[in-house]
C-alpha cells in the first residue's frame, strides 16, 4: 500500500479553530496529506480577537519534535506561530538537526484581526537562523515589511521584498498581495524570476487563517511532489475556493472552508 506524504506543522493552536495547528490540519486533510503537530503556544481566541496566550516550554517543544521524527518522521515541515526568540532559536536547531524534503516559513506576527504574536525583539533572530533555512517563505505585505525594511505600496515593491527575503537565505519567497489594493496578487520569488500569482478579491469577512491555510497547502503540494510554482499556484486556488465558499462563523474574522470540496454548502 502506498504511504501518505506526511507534513509536520509547528505553530500556535487557535482556540477558535480557524487558524494556527487547526487550520494546518484541515489543510493537510483536506489535500490528502498526513499531518503530525507540534504546539508552541496556546491561544484563547475566536473571530474578534485574542484574549489570551501562553508560550510552551523549550522542552515540551522539543520533546514534541523528537517524538515525531523518531518514529514517524516527516517529508515537509511548516512552520506558524513561533512567539519569541527563544522558541525561534529551538525550532532552528531542530530544523537544523533533522532532514527534511522541504521546509515552509509562514512568518507569523499579527493576527488577521490585529493581535500581535511575535515579540520585537524576534525579528533579527528570525532572519538570521529561520529565513535562511526556508525553502518557501510566506509572509503578507506587513510581515514582509517588517523583514525587510522596506514599504510595500506596488506589485514592484513585492519584487524587491521578495529578492531581499531570497537574498536573507530563503530559496525563494511568496509577497501575499491580500493588503494591496486591486486583485489579489501573490508575488513569487525562486532566486531566477519572478511569477504572480492573481485571483478576483472576494468579498467576505471569512479570512481568518488565510495565511496559514496557504502555507500548509503548499508544504501539502512539496509533499505530494510539485515544484515550488505548482504548489504556489495550486495552494493559491485552494485558499481561495475555501474563501468563496465559506460560511458565517462567529461575529469578526471567520474561518475558512477548507473542506468547501467535500461539504455541501
Amino acid at each position: 500500500m502506498k504511504s501518505l506524504p506526511i507534513v509536520m506543522t509547528i505553530a500556535g493552536s487557535d482556540s477558535g479553530g480557524g487558524a494556527g495547528i487547526q487550520a494546518d490540519l484541515k489543510t493537510f486533510a483536506a489535500l490528502g496529506v498526513y499531518g503530525t503537530t507540534v504546539i508552541t503556544s496556546v491561544t484563547a481566541q475566536n473571530t474578534v480577537s485574542v484574549t489570551d496566550l501562553f508560550n510552551l516550554p523549550r522542552s515540551i517543544i522539543s520533546s514534541q519534535i523528537d517524538a515525531i521524527m523518531s518514529d514517524i518522521g516527516s517529508d515537509v515541515v511548516k512552520t506558524g506561530m513561533l512567539a519569541n526568540r527563544e522558541i525561534i532559536e529551538l525550532v532552528s536547531e531542530k530544523l537544523t538537526a533533522y532532514t527534511f524534503q522541504s521546509i515552509v516559513v509562514d512568518p507569523v506576527m499579527v493576527t488577521t484581526g490585529g493581535d500581535k504574536l511575535l515579540t520585537e525583539d524576534s525579528i533579527d533572530i528570525l532572519r538570521q537562523t529561520l529565513i535562511p533555512l526556508a525553502t518557501v517563505i510566506t509572509p503578507n505585505i506587513p510581515e514582509a515589511e517588517v523583514l525587510t525594511e522596506r514599504k510595500i505600496l506596488t506589485l514592484d515593491d513585492a519584487r524587491n521584498a521578495a529578492k531581499d527575503l531570497v537574498a536573507m537565505g530563503a530559496k525563494s519567497a511568496v509577497v501575499k498581495g491580500g493588503h494591496l489594493d486591486g486583485p489579489a496578487t501573490d508575488m513569487v520569488y525562486d532566486g531566477k524570476e519572478f511569477r504572480g500569482f492573481t485571483s478576483k478579491r472576494i468579498s467576505s469577512t471569512s479570512t481568518h487563517g488565510t495565511g496559514c491555510t496557504l502555507a500548509s497547502a503548499i508544504a501539502a503540494k512539496l509533499a505530494q511532489g510539485c515544484s515550488i510554482k505548482d504548489a504556489v499556484s495550486q495552494a493559491k486556488r485552494y485558499v481561495t475556493a475555501s474563501i468563496r465558499n465559506a460560511f458565517p462563523i462567529g461575529s469578526g474574522h471567520g474561518p475558512l472552508n477548507h473542506f468547501y470540496m467535500y461539504w455541501e454548502t
